[in-house]
């Protein structure tokens, strides 16, 4: 008898089979998203996935959840949005991720290939509205670009500075098969970030470094991302160099160091901004000198040599003129400055002498005696003492963003999660949930205002069904607090819609949830209350009833430099 060769089983894989074995190819442990019709067939697929999804109760809360989960580990955060208003939910946390480089992979869901283009229902034109917004896109066109494509769009959002990309994809795509896929070579000639920095700028660092009597350095959330605290600290001790950071810096330096400063900046301390405003030398690393901390930049260090330190060459000149600019990541650059040594250093003792006694004289303060009504800023510190510094700690946006920045013992990387370019209400909760499912055994506390607060709310629905029981604590004023702020001090007292006329009881609204809450009124016995609300073994929500007339001090006005502040004690 003839003998009959068996021939191999071609092994065939849907589009949506293909995007898991990819995601799982990245060591993705965790998506979060919302389904709909175009990503019904990606939905279908997860039915036998083992990555965890987390069902969140609207795209915005999906996309913060993956960019606090992200922030905490400097892992891409993965997204799955449907098509049309499920992908334009998704818009405002894209813009937020790409504002502070944080590294995002959002797939949105998309009408099949032909109704694209033809109004058909739930289309939006995502590549037109993510351009702006996001570091690359794509529009998946051949189910078998899929490895390829999403393995180049982690590679890009996790190198360089990090941010946001978007993956569209068509729901046709997803439902057709396979049994060849393209080659995944990743091969970008034109996206190559610098990593090494030039050896030739290291040395006119070091140069100006030694001639220096009164250097200064900016620290900001390139530190952070690089995960270079240890070498920034060894980097400052060496050279006696007082240490500034911006608000997404925060953690980048310990807060208990004496060369630490305090944050720059429009809230920021005295110390710190009279040292941005006066150095001879000022190193920034990772910071692109935002209008927040830089305010009028005629007046910022301006008799200063800029250095300026930053993965994204597109930072460096762009706000203040730079003398050294360096174009690298943070840690080696930093590794490599302290291999190089200084023969002669100019005296800076008087510069030492003058930083300390402006931080001694001026610290971050409020009325300590107040009896008659909790103070936002004791609930921070209580805080910070019951969590020792250690918590990974989320804020929405507004005054009580401030006052955290300002009286939280921030003490590592990756800690601190706000909103800092786009200002996005809204966002701390569900980043505070991506944290706290990043790492389910650390404490995690979310600060939030009353107005941030109810615009992702919706959000408490899950925190039983994903076991999440992180700390959810209100500075509940009945007022949009920065709003009402800037109208009394400069537009007359004007209060003009932003105070609530009507608030939720936010202890019934978290109870309907099934999350334990509770209201604290009394200043008397706040330390206690708050210790057993946190001795809680679950969510809890903290409603802390402040005063509406608190503001946030000190202040630079509008239009003023940071020698200018107001309101300094």
């Amino acid at each position: 008898m003839m003998k009959v060769e068996k021939q191999a089983a071609t092994t065939t894989n849907s589009g949506a089979e293909l995007l898991i074995q990819a995601l799982k190819a990245q060591d993705v442990d965790m998506i979060f998203g919302y389904p709909g019709g175009a990503v019904l067939p990606l939905y279908d697929a997860f039915y036998d996935c083992d990555i965890p999804h987390i069902l969140t109760r609207h795209e915005q809360g999906a996309v913060h959840a993956a960019e606090g989960y992200a922030r905490v580990t400097g892992k891409a955060g993965v997204v799955v949005v449907t098509s049309g208003p499920g992908a334009t939910n998704a818009l405002t946390g894209i813009a937020d991720a790409m504002s502070d480089s944080i590294p995002l992979v959002v797939f949105t869901g998309q009408v099949a290939t032909p109704g694209i283009g033809k109004d058909a229902f739930q289309e939006a034109d995502m590549i037109g509205l993510t351009i702006p917004i996001t570091k690359y896109n794509y529009q998946v066109r051949d189910v078998k670009d899929i490895p390829k494509i999403i393995k180049e769009a982690f590679h890009i959002a996790t190198t360089g500075r990090k941010g946001p990309v978007v993956i569209d994809l068509p729901k046709d795509i997803s439902i057709a098969s396979t049994d060849k896929v393209n080659d995944d070579t990743i091969h970008l000639p034109g996206y190559q970030p610098t990593v090494m920095p030039n050896r030739m700028q290291l040395e006119k660092l070091m140069q100006a470094l030694a001639e220096a009597s009164k250097p200064v350095i900016l620290a900001g959330a390139g530190v952070n991302h690089a995960r270079a605290t240890a070498e920034l600290l060894d980097f400052a001790e060496k050279y006696q160099i007082p240490v500034v950071n911006t608000l997404l810096g925060l953690g980048s330096f310990p807060q208990d160091h004496p060369l630490f400063l305090g944050m720059g900046g429009m809230h920021g301390s005295y110390a710190a901004n009279m040292a941005l405003t006066d150095p001879d030398l000022l190193i920034n690393f990772g910071s692109r000198f935002d209008d927040r901390v830089v305010g009028v930049p005629k007046e910022f260090a301006k008799h200063a040599v800029i250095a300026h330190i930053d993965i994204d060459p597109a930072e460096i000149g762009k706000v203040l003129t730079t003398k050294i600019p360096i174009v690298a990541d943070i840690k080696e650059t930093l590794t490599q400055l302290l291999d190089i040594e200084i023969p002669e250093k100019a005296d800076t003792s008087h510069w030492y002498k003058l930083n300390m006694t402006r931080k001694e004289r001026h610290p971050f303060t409020y009325n300590r005696e107040a009896k008659a009504e909790i103070k936002p800023q004791k609930v921070i510190e209580i805080i910070g003492d019951i969590t020792a510094g250690k918590a990974l700690v989320a804020t929405d946006v507004g005054q009580h963003q401030m006052w955290v920045a300002q009286f939280y013992p921030f003490s590592h990387d990756h800690q601190i999660m706000t909103s800092g370019g786009l200002g996005t209400m809204g966002f701390g909760f569900p980043a505070a949930i991506g944290a706290q499912l990043a790492y389910p055994e650390q404490t995690v506390v979310a600060f939030v205002g009353d107005g941030g607060f109810q615009m992702t709310n919706q959000e408490l629905a899950i925190l039983n069904d994903y076991m999440i029981n992180l700390k959810v604590v209100i500075l509940n004023n009945s007022t949009l607090g920065m709003v009402r702020q800037w109208q009394e001090k400069f537009h007359n007292e004007r209060y003009s819609h932003s105070i609530f006329q009507s608030q939720p009881d936010f202890v019934k609204l978290s109870e309907a949830y099934g999350v334990k809450a509770v209201r604290l009124t009394d200043p008397t016995t706040l330390e206690a209350d708050l210790a057993e609300a946190f001795a809680y073994p679950g969510p809890m929500v903290i409603d802390c009833v402040i005063s509406p007339n608190e503001l946030v001090l000190p202040m630079i006005p509008p239009g003023k430099a940071n020698h200018q502040m107001e309101g300094v004690e």
